[in-house]
């Protein structure tokens, strides 16, 4: 991909943090002219929701509205919601202001296991039905999923399954074996028995096969961890070819989003642009990911397209949708919005935390932009492997960060669970 640096405009430094304003999420109020408020459930550690309220209604009367709203009605990009605790009906109020799903992984159950105790009871049960630590887990994890599914059903039905979704993934154990990942999505599938429930896998070397597989079963998923272009059109790759060999008549109930991180990109490359430390290296801080980003829609556009996929369109297939994922930003030199605003298209989904949902609903701009300026992002990767970087490297190196992340939530709560289960059984028995 040929092409100079372009000048773009440093990254606009993140916002101070807003002054807390404690509304309890049953007494949701919108004035009349724009305003921000914070939403906090009381007993919970989440951190708080920010709402515009935008626009008046005919008679006058304020509108909900946020720019969560515009972001989908206006643009068709999906936000959803990077976290899950219990209760799950804290879900309600974002769902309110404009969340369309959610996504979890172990690292988010680790935390909202070990430092809360509502999952208390329901362990004291499993562990006195005589259930293991990890059969537990499973537990408590597939109640959640069950429960969010059933928040967010009214969103799958109005779209005809195309939104809606909440994601469970896989035992992250499993991350380099394609047969036993392919086991554990029919599994996870079969228990939790919701139609809106996307099964997530990583898109590591060995699980790209089981994607292929596992949407053949007809098992919609979201495919995680992806760091590089090309292991992205590899997972694409897998759809399409699971939808072919599905032997399905109507493909309009499988369907998959593609997780495509962002911010953890630029975090690996800014590290090596200061390692070289010339001024051409230093000026591409910060540009890595989203470059990377806009040529990944690029070719999103080009695979989901021609008589290949028309043959499938024929039988109901919808296109696997990019998914922005690690959209909260590690640099606070940048804009606390960097990895959501300029990655706004339609077809799209930006699932982000707390810090970067806040952000976006404070002052996010709802504009079309993935497919602005992508000649700039050209020159940006192109300057990148020009300067010695490998995003090849880059992918690897950060594909394995994600999986030893996730193991080691998983293996750190399964630990804790079993001491806790252990100190249960000891206590019953005194």
């Amino acid at each position: 991909m040929a092409g100079t640096v372009p000048k773009l405009a440093a990254p606009r430094p993140a916002a101070a943090p807003l002054p807390s304003q404690s509304l309890r999420s049953s007494a949701l109020a919108f004035a009349p002219s724009a305003r921000r408020f914070r939403v906090s459930i009381s007993g919970r550690a989440r951190s708080p929701v920010i709402a515009m309220a935008s626009g008046k209604e005919g008679n006058g009367a304020a509108t909900k509205r946020t720019t969560l709203h515009d972001l989908y009605d206006l643009q068709g990009q999906s936000p959803w919601y990077d976290n899950l605790c219990r209760p799950v009906t804290d879900l309600l109020p974002y769902i309110a202001n404009g969340v369309r799903g959610v996504t979890s992984n172990p690292t988010i159950f680790e935390k909202a296991i070990s430092s809360s105790n509502a999952y208390d009871d329901q362990f004291k049960q499993l562990i006195s039905a005589g259930k293991d630590a990890e059969s537990a887990y499973w537990e408590l994890v597939i109640k959640d999923i069950q429960d969010a599914c059933k928040l967010f059903e009214p969103i799958y039905d109005e779209t005809d399954g195309a939104d809606g979704y909440v994601s469970v993934e896989v035992s992250p154990r499993l991350a380099n074996e394609t047969q036993g990942t392919v086991e554990a999505a029919k599994w996870l599938h079969k228990v939790v028995n919701r139609p809106n429930v996307y099964i997530k896998i990583p898109a590591t070397a060995e699980c790209v096969p089981s994607i292929q597989e596992v949407i053949a079963n007809g098992i919609s998923v979201n495919v995680t961890l992806i760091f590089s272009v090309s292991r992205y059109e590899a997972v694409i790759d897998a759809y399409i070819a699971g939808l072919e060999s599905s032997g399905l008549s109507d493909l309009s109930r499988v369907t998959s989003v593609a997780s495509f991180f962002v911010s953890r990109v630029d975090s690996l490359i800014d590290k090596n642009l200061e390692k070289i430390g010339t001024p051409e290296a230093l000026a591409l801080r910060g540009k890595a990911a989203v470059a990377q980003a806009k040529l990944a829609n690029q070719l999103y556009l080009k695979k989901f397209s021609g008589p290949r996929w028309e043959a499938l369109v024929k039988k109901g297939a919808k296109k696997q949708r990019l998914l922005w994922a690690s959209t909260s930003v590690k640099n606070p030199a940048y804009s606390d919005t960097l990895y959501v605003d300029p990655l706004i298209g339609p077809d799209t989904v930006s699932t982000m935390p707390d810090q970067a949902l806040s952000a976006f609903l404070d002052h996010g701009t709802v504009a079309r932009t993935i497919d602005v300026n992508v000649s700039e992002a050209e020159g940006i990767y192109s300057a990148l492997e020009k300067l010695g970087i490998s995003w090849e490297e880059v992918g690897k190196q950060l594909e394995h960060e994600g999986v030893t992340s996730f193991k080691k939530s998983f293996d750190s709560l399964l630990t804790s669970l079993t001491e806790k289960g252990n100190a249960l059984k000891t206590a019953a028995n005194l």
